[in-house]
């Protein structure tokens, strides 16, 4: 049975595409980019990383920007934190693609190299407030919440 954890999308092949603690104490996976992906100066786009996520009830993936972006390259992960669902999953719309909003802040464009590690996922719990009642079942991808 798995537990939590990563794999790749059913049209990506490239292992080395999984994420990676890189040390034994490091908390995060860090996710690379699954193409070339160039950003115009004070614009945003969505960088593949080619992978999704799988993880028990109580659990979400948490997205963090490295460090290094913005003294590297001058980006931002734009929604300071993304959240990965477990029903984000293998959902109908894009089978759970991990994808980050990143921003280019400088002036410049700024090129993401294929394989480039640009941010870190950390596996979490979570907690559910008393009386809470959610139902509703996710019906696509991205964004796709009251959809």
């Amino acid at each position: 049975m798995k537990t939590r954890g990563f794999e790749l999308l059913s049209n990506v092949s490239d292992t080395d595409l999984l994420p990676i603690r890189t040390t034994e104490g490091a908390a995060g996976y860090d996710l690379k980019a699954a193409k070339t992906i160039t950003i115009n100066p004070n614009e945003m786009a969505m960088v593949p990383t080619g992978v999704k996520a799988y993880m028990q009830s109580g659990e979400v993936v948490k997205l963090y920007d490295r460090s290094s972006n913005y003294k590297k390259l001058g980006l931002i992960l734009i929604n300071s934190v993304g959240i990965i669902d477990k029903d984000y999953y293998n959902n109908p719309d894009n089978e759970g693609h991990i994808m980050a909003q990143m921003k280019n802040v400088t002036d410049k464009p700024v090129t993401i190299p294929y394989g480039y590690r640009f941010v870190q996922a950390l596996f979490e719990t979570y907690l559910i407030a008393d009386n809470d009642n959610a139902s509703g079942k996710r019906k696509g991808g991205f964004g796709s919440t009251n959809k």
